[in-house]
């Protein structure tokens, strides 16, 4: 094969890669239409419209600005910033399986949410913005655990006891919390066991201002890491080779993963398996170049989680089916699937 002929592929791939995302992204259009007109009252599209351009009634704009739009926008923020979170994860352990809450990650930053909120008397007067961070140490502290756990003198870290070390370390922190929640006033105690259910909770403008300096931060340094990461997952030693300084690289990319994964929990509560989904997903349509993978992770999981928000908006009306919920049911048989395809 000519030089040319592999790089007309390439280029045939790549635009193909680039229609991909499009689709997705078309389709998250769609869905942030249809989520807008989703709920107890129901505006008609030309509601919506009169609304968006400042005609509509106060009751309306009340509906779509204060209630509707920010929780439409923190599903998108999440998704992107889980999905991009278990994607570096699956990369820097080359394990196909990993995920932010399966390794209990998300785990450790609810149990740092809890902690937080449990020292106000109400749980209006917690400082939202400071939610993210405390969340991110809790995110942190947690992975730190799982790696200290994981470890076995004179043998690297294996994908399969990351894996199992992880599940176990997520039980436990499940269990300390449902503990602590039965201490906690009945006011916290509701909002603790929304954010356990993966409830997107954080239904104002603040939890997206809380969350949207983490997204705008770490996502494009993620994406800047994108060739690195296709050397890491060479191996170790090919890495070595390559010039790449593994550890410092596996640290970084490590602690920026944990930071989106810890804000996105702190206001979205303990939804799973959208780190799990939204990159093999991606993986399956782009293939695993991060170049062109990152993105699509992120589009990916964006579009899963506006989409399972609106639809437990819609099941059960006047009640919600939490986010989380709707989540688990798509991921849960995804995931024993994966699980029974693992060679690791």
């Amino acid at each position: 094969m000519t030089d040319l002929s592999i790089s007309m592929i390439q280029k045939r791939k790549k635009q193909r890669s680039i229609a991909i995302m499009i689709t997705i992204a078309v389709l998250i259009v769609i869905m942030f239409i249809i989520s807008m007109n989703t709920g107890f009252i129901r505006l008609s599209p030309m509601d919506l419209l009169r609304t968006l351009f400042g005609s509509g009634t106060k009751k309306e704009a009340l509906i779509l600005f204060d209630f509707r739009l920010p929780r439409i926008v923190i599903s998108l923020l999440i998704g992107a910033g889980l999905a991009v979170s278990g994607c570096v994860m699956q990369a820097i352990s080359r394990n196909a399986l990993a995920d932010p809450g399966i390794l209990g990650i998300n785990a450790g930053a609810g149990l740092a949410v809890m902690l937080f909120i449990s020292f106000y008397p109400s749980t209006a007067q917690a400082p939202i913005y400071l939610l993210p961070i405390f969340a991110w140490l809790g995110a942190g502290l947690t992975a730190a655990l799982i790696c200290l756990l994981s470890f076995k003198r004179h043998e690297n870290i294996s994908p399969t006891r990351l894996l199992l070390t992880g599940i176990a370390v997520a039980a436990g922190i499940s269990a300390a919390m449902i503990v602590l929640t039965l201490k906690l006033s009945p006011e916290k105690y509701q909002t603790m066991a929304t954010w356990l259910a993966g409830s997107i909770w954080g239904t104002n403008w603040k939890y997206v201002l809380a969350l949207l300096p983490f997204i705008v931060v770490l996502l494009p340094y993620i994406f800047y890491k994108a060739r690195i990461m296709n050397v890491l997952n060479l191996g170790e030693q090919t890495a070595t080779g390559l010039g790449a300084y593994v550890s410092r690289e596996q640290i970084l990319l490590l602690a920026a993963a944990v930071g989106l994964a810890g804000s996105c929990v702190a206001v979205s509560g303990g939804i799973g398996f959208v780190g799990l989904i939204g990159p093999h997903l991606a993986r399956r349509l782009v293939g695993p170049k991060h170049q062109l993978l990152l993105p699509t992770s992120a589009l990916a999981g964006s579009l899963l989680v506006i989409t399972a928000d609106t639809i437990g908006r819609w099941i059960l009306q006047p009640s919600e089916v939490p986010t989380g919920i709707v989540v688990a049911v798509i991921g849960a048989p995804y995931f024993l699937y994966l699980l029974t395809r693992s060679k690791a």
